[in-house]
């Protein structure tokens, strides 16, 4: 149990605000049909067959063009991401179709952790960057079904925030546990997240890895 001075729909709406944000700095939406699909099936397989659709969330999947960055992403309320060099890692490591797709999941099971925790918003809250947000004032000043509407000041401050945000070691741990879960409920072998965890080693050639894979 836990409070947090954004509500649910504002966190659904500040999430939908920063999709544009996040596409944009990763070279826009992978405009394969297929490999869209293929994300957007295993992202509902995991939400729909685990304790994740007991939950609020609007879930989506995007596959994003970035053929540089290896990493994966979630902002609140529900859009989760990957980017199209993790994918590649993912495909070029597994020796089957089955074995890519359990490990696609571990990385999308993660990051759907990362949503049903609210790290994103806790950490707004801690970093005080919730104190210009009171009431609607998000959702007066956005309407979901219309892009074009104007964010506010408030908002757009946020927003930088969420799409460049680190989450600590403590959140990074509960979402591999929640990950691992769902993983299980949906029919995945958890073990597959080992796997994906030697690919990153190997595509950081040493170096720091993503921040969402640093446990």
């Amino acid at each position: 149990e836990q409070y947090i001075s954004i509500s649910q729909e504002q966190e659904i709406a500040l999430g939908l605000q920063s999709v544009p944000t996040m596409v944009q700095q990763h070279q826009g939406e992978e405009e394969n049909p297929e490999i869209q699909a293929f994300i957007d099936a295993v992202g509902e397989r995991l939400v729909n067959q685990s304790d994740a659709r007991d939950t609020e969330w609007e879930f989506s999947f995007t596959m994003l063009d970035d053929a540089q960055t290896v990493n994966a992403f979630a902002l609140p309320g529900g859009p989760t991401f990957m980017t199209m060099a993790l994918f590649n890692e993912i495909l070029d490591a597994s020796s089957s179709e089955e074995q890519a797709e359990a490990r696609v999941a571990g990385v999308m099971a993660h990051e759907i952790g990362h949503v049903v925790a609210r790290h994103s918003a806790q950490r707004l809250a801690k970093q005080q960057l919730t104190q210009g947000l009171s009431g609607a004032a998000v959702l007066a000043t956005y309407d979901p079904s219309n892009p074009n509407s104007q964010a506010s000041q408030a908002a757009i401050a946020m927003i930088g925030n969420l799409v460049n945000m680190k989450y600590g070691r403590e959140d990074e741990l509960e979402s591999d546990r929640l990950g691992v879960r769902f993983m299980g409920q949906a029919g995945y072998d958890p073990c597959e997240l080992i796997g994906v965890m030697e690919i990153l080693a190997g595509a950081s050639g040493g170096s720091r890895q993503p921040e969402f894979f640093s446990t």
